[in-house]
């Protein structure tokens, strides 16, 4: 079903397989590099956000409100479009005259950091709120600065808190990288895109892309897993109770 991807390109000198993978190694680089961006800039922002300084919980806020509410291909379009006319001539000359693909992939890396982390900085902000106020009153009468507070109580409590919801954030970045295609980012989505214009071939093309991308969401969802359960909180652990399909029959009634 799917032997277009092992026919040769018009020029003869590669697969269609290959171009497939290329896309794919783009994907796991574009999402891998901005995961890495956006929690480190989630965990900050989002004890920002319950920081007792109104001027930090303010600009935390105000970074979560535009780069949340804004379409993350909106965002895209500014970075690659309007960012270089803004710029000193030079550098803006010089971005965009940046080799191919660094310069769309740049590009895309800041759209996708900045969305992501302002989501999982409202994930941060939840899981610290959810946590027993009377921690931060102890930890002032022990006379612990703020930033102990947060890196020896709160913040670790807060990430095994939210660590099912940090899945999904990182099954997300994988899917909006197809975003990146609209910049000229040869990523997975554009590849396949680029073999169904050459060949055609619409269904061999996505479907082909469409298996990637589940067996990427089904690693990275098995990675997760695994972290959440090893850094789970001991006493903590989920109750599973098994139902039973046939129920039992009653004992007769002993006289």
């Amino acid at each position: 079903m799917f032997e277009v991807l092992f026919e040769t390109v018009q020029d003869g000198e590669e697969l269609y397989l290959a171009w497939l993978l290329n896309g794919l190694a783009w994907t796991v680089a574009l999402a891998l590099a901005g995961w890495c961006v956006a929690f480190v800039m989630g965990v900050l922002v989002g004890c920002g956000r319950t920081s007792s300084n109104r001027a930090i919980a303010l600009a935390a806020r105000l970074y979560v409100e535009v780069f949340r509410n804004i379409p993350i291909i909106v965002q895209m379009f500014l970075w690659y479009f309007v960012l270089p006319e803004l710029l000193p001539p030079d550098l803006g000359s010089a971005m965009k005259k940046m080799v191919p693909p660094w310069g769309a992939f740049f590009p895309a890396l800041i759209a996708l950091s900045l969305y992501t982390g302002a989501r999982v900085a409202e994930q941060v902000k939840a899981g610290i709120e959810a946590l027993p106020y009377g921690q931060r009153s102890a930890a002032r009468a022990l006379g612990m600065t703020e930033l102990e507070l947060y890196r020896t109580i709160l913040l670790p409590q807060a990430l095994r808190i939210i660590m099912p919801t940090l899945t999904s954030e990182v099954m997300g970045i994988f899917k909006n990288t197809s975003v990146a295609l609209t910049i000229g980012l040869l990523e997975l989505t554009a590849q396949a895109r680029q073999i169904n214009e050459f060949t055609f071939k619409t269904f061999q093309a996505f479907g082909a892309a469409t298996i990637l991308y589940l067996l990427l969401a089904l690693s990275v969802y098995a990675v997760m897993h695994g972290l959440e359960r090893r850094l789970r909180t001991p006493g903590t652990e989920p109750v599973i109770t098994r139902r039973r399909f046939f129920p039992m029959r009653k004992e007769a009634a002993k006289p």
